[in-house]
């Protein structure tokens, strides 16, 4: 590999790929707290293009974290096609983003190459795109999925509907579901994160969302965001669960810190294959986001973009119904400002796509980001255009249970109306026999939850 660039008359020597993968991020608080960013823009530009220059060999030759002592390398590296990557591994990272943004190439063509890639090419060629190109390449791929419904077909922006309640309260989380409900939000999964982490609790929410999708007969699925341990023994207990739920870290290290393993996840997936009430065949909710590694001190010296593109390698073996990212959540040391979430919400939506998910994003930011609603709505917009599977909807964009602030119901209505997107077929059939949707807009009964009491 060539490690050093000529710029401007200076001569940028890098030690390794680690490096250079950290220094042609775009800017991120994250790679500046671990202290691994470029020192500033004439740094991150000659970093970008010497790894324009590098083949994907190089990167697949060069492992970051060894699979011999990490097992989220080995799931990545053992799901690459040999066949595949054949054809490719003599690509330059900058020819793998031209082919990307090509006019002609497809979704099959790009769904088809992802399966010769790892998760380490997948970042490689992000860092050297625009946000333009993340929502232009990230368009041209249609990733659906099949728990009770289908979601993410073209035209289809589908909405999680988030009613948590901060003391797990049923009849206050039932008020703020139908609100949900009125404006057409919940195909992509009732999903509540509860604040008691126990079986019995999980049970009692499982049942309570279980009970509403019976008695309105409503086409969607269920999921407590409990950790997956309180799940499954909810679920041997009896639970309701369609989804199955777990937070994933991009390394061995990360994964450990949340309490779960791939034995763990090998587990979860089979007993909610034999007991869960979802007719499947994609059983997992995953979410993630920038940043976590390094909160849980098991970076091992790797780039925040790059630790995330790895989180889809691994959630990827498990072929989940959803993924989200829940960008800008865990605050300013890791995405700064309404910039740096922006960005990252555009990467991370491309990078899971890129390897087979289907994603979604949390357009989310903690009160003491520098970022506000307005800039929540522009990335809303911007992952709109780029054809996100769903975004989360909570009541009027603060979730008074997490203490952080993300979409509303009506923010997701109103991206479907501004951008002709529509919920999943499934779902609006059922909407507009409720009468709260004909001919593909809400009617005038829309954003009355009375109608569910």
């Amino acid at each position: 590999m060539i490690l050093k660039t000529v710029l401007l008359g200076h001569t940028f020597q890098f030690r390794d790929l680690k490096e250079i993968m950290a220094k042609a991020n775009e800017e991120k608080s994250g790679d500046q707290l671990a202290g691994i960013a470029a020192a500033d823009a004439k740094e991150r530009i000659a970093a970008k293009l010497v790894l324009a220059d590098l083949t994907l060999a190089d990167i697949r030759n060069h492992p970051l974290l060894s699979p011999e002592t990490d097992e989220v390398s080995r799931i990545i590296e053992e799901a690459v096609n040999e066949k595949i990557y054949a054809e490719v591994c003599n690509w330059t990272v900058a020819e793998l983003r031209e082919y990307l943004l090509r006019q002609d190439t497809r979704n099959g063509e790009i769904q088809r190459i992802s399966r010769g890639l790892n998760s380490e090419m997948v970042a490689a060629a992000t860092k050297l795109m625009s946000n333009l190109d993340l929502v232009q390449a990230a368009s041209k791929i249609e990733v659906t999925s099949h728990c009770n419904i289908t979601i993410g077909q073209k035209g289809i922006l589908a909405g999680r509907a988030q009613p948590n309640h901060p003391t797990d309260s049923i009849p206050g989380m039932k008020a703020a579901l139908f609100e949900a409900l009125s404006y057409g939000i919940g195909d992509a999964v009732l999903g509540i994160n509860p604040v008691i982490d126990t079986a019995e609790s999980v049970k009692q929410i499982l049942n309570a969302t279980k009970e509403v999708m019976n008695k309105w007969r409503i086409p969607t699925q269920n999921c407590v965001l409990a950790h997956i341990k309180t799940q499954m023994k909810a679920i041997r207990q009896g639970a309701p669960a369609d989804l199955v739920f777990q937070s994933l870290a991009g390394s061995e290290d990360g994964n450990k810190a949340f309490g779960i393993s791939a034995q763990l996840l090998d587990e979860a997936d089979d007993l909610v294959r034999r007991e869960g009430t979802g007719t499947g065949p994609n059983l997992w909710y995953f979410e993630t986001g920038q940043g976590s590694e390094l909160s849980a001190e098991a970076h091992h010296g790797i780039d925040q973009v790059t630790l995330e593109s790895r989180c889809y390698g691994l959630a990827r073996k498990y072929k989940p119904f959803i993924v989200n990212t829940v960008v800008g959540f865990i605050g300013p040391e890791y995405l700064y400002d309404s910039r740096q979430v922006i960005r990252a919400g555009l990467e991370d939506h491309f990078m899971g796509k890129m390897q087979q998910l289907p994603m979604g994003v949390d357009v989310c930011y903690t009160n003491h980001m520098n970022a506000d609603q307005n800039d929540m709505d522009n990335l809303a917009v911007m992952l709109a255009a780029a054809g996100v599977n769903y975004i989360i909807g909570v009541p009027m964009a603060d979730d008074c249970m997490l203490n952080y602030q993300s979409t509303s119901y009506h923010d997701i209505a109103t991206l479907r109306e501004t951008m002709g997107l529509r919920p999943a077929p499934d779902f609006e059939n059922w909407l507009v026999k409720m009468g709260i949707m004909e001919n593909g807009r809400l009617t005038a009964l829309a954003g009355d939850p009375t109608l569910f009491m």
